[in-house]
């Protein structure tokens, strides 16, 4: 359940930013107990997920570690190119 709603949160942050929200994909694999997120999106919206000095990016990352450790887990995002 608590991977589902990481991957889910993820995509809607990430869906309500960009311009092409047909283009966003989430990859998802365990290690552990870390669960590990690979956000893509289209070129163009590369720049609005990271945000200024990576503030957005950041912020997404503070709430998915929020939403991990009431579920006992970790999380990592990274986002990754378009291919």
């Amino acid at each position: 359940m608590a991977k589902t709603s990481l991957s889910g949160l993820l995509e809607f942050m990430a869906k309500s930013l960009v311009d092409h929200p047909e283009e966003v994909y989430v990859d998802q694999y365990e290690t552990g107990r870390t669960v590990h997120l690979d956000l893509q999106v289209g070129p163009d919206d590369v720049g609005r997920v990271i945000g200024k000095q990576g503030r957005v990016a950041n912020a997404m990352r503070a709430l998915l570690r929020v939403v991990a450790a009431r579920h006992g887990s970790q999380v990592a995002m990274d986002i990754v190119d378009f291919d």
